[in-house]
């Protein structure tokens, strides 16, 4: 059988992870010695309080489907959440769709959007998911590669010149992975001048609106005219420590809702149940939970930091988020071989830019989500290899 001619072609171009590569790598052999700074993940444990309400649901027998939408209490409690939290205003009735992890809000909102040959900007680099998912639904992604100039800020005249009368959507990537990158009130207040007398709609992932440093995150959905055009993907992995839960929403005027809705509805029914039960729980008593856990994230940004632009490397300082991305390209590397040569000569994993798109080449990812412990542990051992390679 010739599966050439039998698989999809669309999806069989679509390159692998970058970010798996080197997942892979750490997993082949022996590499128990590597200190990895890879994974986006909290190294928090769900709160108690948290689990609790989890295991409570399992013990009361509640382990059936809810509605496809998500349990009512649950997006009512979104809905609250939103308003005290960023300013936002959203029916639960119909405006909020509970989801498997923010990465299905990602995928159902461009599936509802775009059509074949549309063009959809993404302002790169960014997580790895947008291109592949964009491809997927037949439209054409346009990347707009963002300068450290501008503190990885998508600018409007970068926006501007990407618009044509194909472009269907934005993905505004903002607090950014990997970059840590943020866009402030006026930054999107510029972007919003633009796109506000177009029919192009804003999907907005704001999965680490949470962990901002220094000033509180903005949606652009909160700005004058913005509402009615923007689509947020977000979710509970980041904020709460629950990643494993796979718990995420996406939040849109009804017209739009009720398009995801049916993806949503055909292709998973529901959101797990047991995850929802916790996720109420969360949004109603984890308000100190999130400020706890996101002053140490900027403990550990601090210390991160440092510690790379003592060891040499010019580093952006990363507002969002929890990670960082040191300029690697001073060592006559790219930045694959670089992350390679330190993973098995220096014992430390760190994820190149490349996996990010090709704008990150000359970059590094390094994930602060670890203790300062493993933190330092791994600035140890990237210091001792910089001297040997210097």
């Amino acid at each position: 059988m010739d599966y050439s001619k039998i698989l999809s072609k669309t999806a069989s171009e679509i390159k692998p992870s970058g970010i798996r590569k080197f997942f892979d790598l750490l997993s082949a052999g022996d590499m128990s010695d590597v200190v990895a700074l890879t994974v986006g993940q909290p190294d928090f444990v769900t709160p108690w309080h948290i689990r609790e309400a989890g295991i409570e649901s399992l013990e009361e027998g509640k382990t059936y489907y809810t509605s496809n939408a998500g349990l009512t209490e649950l997006r009512n409690e979104i809905s609250l959440y939103l308003n005290r939290r960023f300013n936002l205003s959203y029916n639960p009735g119909n405006e909020i769709i509970v989801t498997v992890g923010g990465s299905e809000a990602i995928d159902l909102a461009v599936r509802a959007i775009v059509n074949p040959g549309d063009e959809v900007i993404i302002a790169m680099p960014a997580f790895v998911c947008y291109p592949p998912i964009v491809s997927l639904a037949g439209g054409i992604p346009v990347l707009i590669p963002t300068k450290e100039e501008n503190e990885f800020k998508l600018t409007p005249e970068e926006l501007k010149s990407a618009i044509t009368p194909k472009t269907k959507l934005l993905i505004l990537p903002y607090p950014n992975n990997p970059t840590g990158a943020i866009m402030d009130y006026e930054d999107l207040s510029k972007i919003a001048d633009i796109l506000r007398d177009t029919d192009i709609m804003v999907l907005s992932d704001e999965i680490y609106a949470e962990l901002t440093f220094g000033q509180k995150h903005v949606s652009i959905a909160s700005l004058p005219g913005m509402r009615e055009r923007t689509i947020i993907a977000s979710g509970f992995s980041k904020a709460y420590a629950m990643t494993g839960w796979r718990l995420g929403y996406v939040v849109a005027p009804e017209q739009v809702t009720s398009v995801i809705y049916k993806i949503h509805q055909f292709a998973i029914m529901c959101a797990p149940t047991t995850s929802q039960f916790a996720a109420i729980q969360a949004l109603k008593k984890g308000d100190d939970d999130i400020e706890y856990m996101a002053e140490e994230y900027n403990r550990r940004r601090r210390y991160i930091v440092a510690g790379l632009r003592s060891i040499g490397f010019p580093c952006f300082e990363p507002k969002g988020a929890f990670y960082v991305w040191p300029n690697i390209s001073g060592f006559g590397l790219s930045s694959d071989e670089f992350c390679e040569k330190l993973m098995y000569e220096g014992r430390v994993a760190i994820v190149p830019g490349t996996a990010f798109g090709d704008c990150g080449e000359g970059y590094a990812r390094l994930s602060y989500a670890y203790s300062v412990e493993h933190i330092t542990k791994a600035l140890d051992g990237i210091e001792n290899f910089v001297k040997k390679i210097r």
